[in-house]
């Protein structure tokens, strides 16, 4: 049988969804909880590699299992007693056995969070930007995203992938709740690729550069012309989207 798990975390304490030796991951601590509450070793496959540092409000997982967990309700809860505070699991369903939390999202969503006024608040969970910059321009230079499919210039270096092609849907800064949020879609990021993206226009913001510096940036290829790579605090994934028909019904 294979699960899919709803899930959110706040990614402070941890380097990362991925496990790496010696090293606090998010799931690997996942695994441990669900492994003793199934009684069975349980490998959880995620929907991406989130770094060091940055959080999900919306994540999914996939793993399987040789029974049919019958109370769910229950198992959210054992869950929940067992991990820490800042990993929750909202929701598990049943779905086709080909699934993948991977390789079957058509899309997603990230944000990331920039405060211009101190606040105690937001210190851990946000960039603190002292200087004054001018999101109409920034807001400029992400139309100049839609422009391009290659996005080299925002990976991180020696990244093993196959193509730097991505699909982007929608990318924009709003002021919400006292802060700066910048959201963006497509089927697919880049290691980095976000945090590049919004150093490269917090350059643009503080007149460094002219808005179509975005162009220059994105032809060039090369992550050393792109700005710098924003702290991963402010980062959060905040939603996945599969295609239709992949729950079963129970």
């Amino acid at each position: 049988m294979r699960y899919l798990l709803e899930l959110s975390f706040n990614g402070a304490n941890y380097h990362g969804w991925q496990i790496q030796p010696n090293c606090v991951s998010v799931q690997g601590t996942i695994e441990k909880c669900i492994s003793t509450i199934l009684n069975q070793k349980v490998s959880i496959v995620g929907a991406g590699r989130t770094d060091t540092g940055v959080h999900a409000s919306y994540f999914c997982a996939h793993f399987d299992f040789d029974l049919i967990i019958e109370d769910k309700s229950d198992f959210i809860y054992k869950s929940n007693s067992f991990l820490p505070s800042d990993i929750a699991i909202k929701n598990i369903f049943l779905v086709k056995q080909d699934f993948h939390a991977r390789f079957d999202a058509v899309s997603r969503t990230y944000q990331y969070k920039i405060n211009t006024t101190k606040n105690p608040f937001l210190s851990n969970d946000s960039y603190y930007l002292k200087k004054e910059i001018d999101f109409y321009k920034m807001n400029l230079a992400a139309l100049k995203l839609f422009d391009y499919t290659d996005f080299k210039c925002f990976s991180k270096s020696n990244s093993d992938v196959h193509t730097f092609d991505c699909d982007i849907r929608s990318a924009s800064w709003t002021f919400k709740n006292n802060h700066w949020v910048f959201e963006i879609s497509a089927n697919r990021f880049l290691r980095n690729m976000v945090r590049a993206i919004v150093g490269t226009l917090i350059e643009i913001g503080e007149g460094k550069f002219e808005i179509g510096h975005m162009d220059k940036v994105i032809k060039s290829k090369n992550r050393e012309v792109a700005g710098y790579s924003v702290p991963a605090q402010g980062l959060y994934l905040t939603n996945i989207i599969y295609s239709e028909n992949l729950l079963l019904n129970e």
